[in-house]
């Protein structure tokens, strides 16, 4: 045998080795998306009226200050924080926010709830609350859809 050859096992060998380290690996990352419970970094999701919404809104420029639909998860970020940086008050639902003001909505359930909004241009925000996945194919695709949607 030669040393080339002698070699050239060694180094199919160390990739089979490679090759299942990585498998192993994988594995276990997918084992531990799908079971491994959510740990909730902050149960608030906080949005920001900016200052200036209402004189720009009043000077007719179409603003997309907040999303239209706001997701929200129970157990992981289900309190809506709303704070008016903004010098004119603004309405969510029956709630006046005066200037420098935060209004905190804790919701408890899942459910998906239209409030009239005066940072909006129509006027309308739907915040669509989700239950907590379950362990499983439905807590890995959360995970999923986590990562890839803030990247």
């Amino acid at each position: 045998m030669t040393s080339s050859t002698t070699f050239g096992c060694y180094w199919m060998r160390s990739a089979r080795r490679i090759a299942i380290v990585l498998a192993v690996l994988l594995v276990g990352a997918i084992l531990w998306a799908t079971l491994a419970p959510l740990a909730p970094i902050s149960r608030e999701q906080l949005y920001q009226i900016p200052r200036g919404t209402s004189e720009r809104r009043l000077a007719g420029e179409d603003l997309e200050i907040l999303p239209h639909t706001i997701r929200l998860t129970l157990g992981r970020n289900d309190v809506l924080a709303l704070k008016n940086n903004d010098k004119a008050p603004h309405i969510f639902g029956p709630t006046l926010i005066m200037p420098g003001q935060t209004f905190r909505l804790p919701f408890t359930t899942a459910s998906t709830n239209s409030f009239v909004c005066t940072a909006h241009a129509d006027g309308q925000l739907t915040v669509v609350v989700e239950p907590e996945p379950t362990p499983g194919l439905e807590r890995l695709r959360w995970r999923w859809h986590s990562l890839t949607e803030t990247a």
